[in-house]
């Protein structure tokens, strides 16, 4: 048995479950429903933002599929579905709306089990291709690149916003190459993949729980670190309004020179 075989618990497969009714439900929907109608307004959600009607469908069956395997689910659009359970996923149903809807293919379901108040595994889908990312707190097949300084880094960012136009700025000017997927789970597995040096909210407090939360289990346990650019703990908490400027770095050095350059 390997240690990959060997971290996987009875959370895992309902990670795969979930996993595998947001993805025919996202193919579903995108067979059946026009692109005006899949990015429509469906709802506003839990967090407070609008919902398209993409994410009520992936999300749905997702709900259906935790709850009847016993867990209960933090996600953006319902908010905290309470079954009772030991065992809580911490969801972004699709995340990329936007990138789904326009039929753009850079969208993920992903989801982080919440044992005991802890993150304790995670598992991101690239609803598209059905190519999965698992890792466990102690184990992972990943490693990141090990890029320890940001004049060497590839960074991905999130767009940039009149709030925050001047730290977005300072990151891109020194980092060596910039990306923009608006696929925060996608963008995070390439720092844990090493396919990317990091993945940066500069400073505009966008970042929802569910956008950062699977990267907590796969970045770190790939040799990377997690943390928020105001130093505030990236932990469980059903509270939809809370915020967080995520930095997913490939080190802890360039995670905190990162945070550095966003402070000025």
């Amino acid at each position: 048995m390997t240690i990959i075989e060997a971290a996987r618990t009875a959370a895992t497969g309902i990670l795969t479950a979930t996993a595998d009714a947001a993805t025919a439900a996202y193919r579903d929907a995108v067979r059946t429903y026009s692109r005006e109608k899949l990015r429509s307004v469906a709802m506003v959600g839990a967090d407070g933002t609008d919902t398209m009607f993409v994410d009520v469908l992936v999300e749905d069956a997702i709900i259906g599929a935790a709850t009847a395997a016993g867990a209960n689910i933090l996600s953006e659009e319902r908010g905290f579905v309470d079954v009772g359970s030991a065992i809580t996923l911490v969801v972004d149903p699709v995340d990329g709306s936007a990138n789904a809807a326009a039929g753009i293919p850079l969208a993920c379901f992903s989801a982080a089990v919440v044992v005991d108040g802890e993150f304790t595994e995670a598992m991101t889908s690239w609803l598209h291709t059905d190519e999965r990312w698992w890792a466990s707190r102690t184990a992972s097949e990943y490693r990141t690149s090990g890029c320890t300084s940001l004049d060497r880094a590839a960074v991905s960012m999130l767009r940039p916003h009149e709030r925050n136009r001047d730290a977005w700025w300072r990151v891109a000017s020194a980092a060596t190459r910039i990306r923009i997927l608006s696929c925060s789970t996608l963008e995070s597995v390439f720092v844990a993949t090493g396919a990317s040096d990091a993945f940066v909210d500069a400073g505009s407090d966008t970042h929802r729980l569910m956008d950062i939360a699977a990267a907590v289990v796969l970045v770190e346990a790939s040799g990377g670190a997690v943390i928020d650019a105001y130093d505030r703990p990236v932990e469980f908490n059903t509270d939809l309004t809370k915020r967080w400027s995520g930095i997913v770095a490939s080190t802890p050095d360039l995670a905190e020179e990162l945070r550095a350059a966003i402070a000025g």
